[in-house]
């Protein structure tokens, strides 16, 4: 491992940080399920847990150092400065594979998520009763999941703070998918597509100079859509961490174990074999204002393996296993 502060670990705190957005930007993968694989989730919450009465207190009576160092202020910028960076570079490029090679994949993430439950099953020390019903429950929570109706897009301002808090829900509950959640909550591609894309082009406009941009309605509304989003994710963010580290003192096994559970359990979410369903009015289908057809859910089939792209998509999930085992024996060298 590189010494802690040097600006090697800094810069895989960053990567991490990058791997995580990349995975909350993709339904039914979760950001927090890649902080616990790569052994930072605890880190992570209790980090975000003391961001609190106290660190605000230290603020004022000894100053901004004070504050910065009880927060574990370093850490959560490389990580949560990595997220941002992904939304906006690297989610971009999954945008891209994920239209023109999209079984490809999402046969990847599968693989990884079976990676990860194969691992994370290794390293869980003590199997109990109580450890296995809490896996089960997991899974079966994760399972659960996948059989919502999704619901319609929605721009009140309240519900898209809501969103917000249950959006980053990925970041802290393991195998629990932010971006899946807010695909049934009928906001996905408002918030997580055509906002990100709205917020790139007036960012580059104003880099350039161009502040016309920031007179448009339709960039104002959706600036203001971004605002109430971020504020409901930080909220977000600071409850469920309050909430995790308490339950993660507490009864820690169990909680790890319902964890594995979500993980494992998220697998019917990624399904690679699946046609999207899209919504319908009056026999034509629905599109949003950049005229994306808006989804509405999944029809998820068995492949038929005579077709080479579907053994290629074995190919893939395969890949993903051995990625994710691999950077076990890394850590393990290390």
């Amino acid at each position: 491992m590189f010494p802690k502060g040097s600006l090697l670990y800094n810069l895989v705190l960053f990567i991490k940080g990058i791997l995580m957005g990349v995975a909350n930007k993709v339904p039914g993968v979760s950001g927090g399920a890649v902080a616990y694989v790569l052994d930072f989730y605890n880190e992570l919450i209790y980090s975000f847990q003391k961001i609190n009465n106290k660190a605000v207190a230290l603020l004022f009576k000894r100053g901004i150092k004070s504050f910065l160092t009880y927060i574990n202020a370093r850490f959560l910028i490389f990580i949560v400065g990595g997220i941002v960076f992904s939304y906006f570079t690297v989610s971009k490029l999954l945008d891209y594979f994920l239209v023109n090679y999209e079984l490809d994949v999402w046969s990847l993430f599968f693989g990884m998520i079976i990676g990860s439950g194969i691992y994370l099953i290794k390293r869980y020390k003590g199997w109990e009763l109580k450890s296995y019903v809490s896996l089960c429950i997991g899974i079966t929570i994760g399972i659960a999941i996948n059989f919502i109706e999704p619901s319609t897009e929605n721009h009140n301002l309240w519900f898209v703070f809501l969103c917000g808090i249950i959006g980053v829900s990925g970041m802290t509950i393991p195998g629990l998918s932010g971006s899946y959640i807010l695909m049934l909550m009928g906001n996905y591609v408002f918030l997580l597509v055509d906002t990100v894309n709205i917020l790139s082009n007036v960012i580059l406009s104003l880099i350039v100079g161009d502040f016309s941009t920031l007179q448009d309605p339709t960039h104002q509304e959706y600036l203001a859509i971004i605002g109430v989003f971020t504020l409901g994710s930080i909220f977000g963010l600071i409850f469920f961490s309050q909430i995790l580290a308490f339950v993660l003192v507490k009864w820690g096994k169990i909680v790890n174990a319902l964890i594995i559970g979500f993980i494992i359990g998220s697998l019917g979410t990624v399904w690679p074999w699946k046609n999207k369903l899209y919504a319908h009015y009056n026999g034509q289908v629905v599109l949003d204002k950049f005229h994306n057809k808006i989804i509405i859910g999944f029809d998820k089939f068995m492949p038929d393996l005579a077709l080479q792209q579907n053994r290629m998509a074995i190919g893939f999930v395969i890949i993903g296993i051995t990625i994710v085992l691999g950077i076990e024996r890394l850590q393990k060298i290390n």
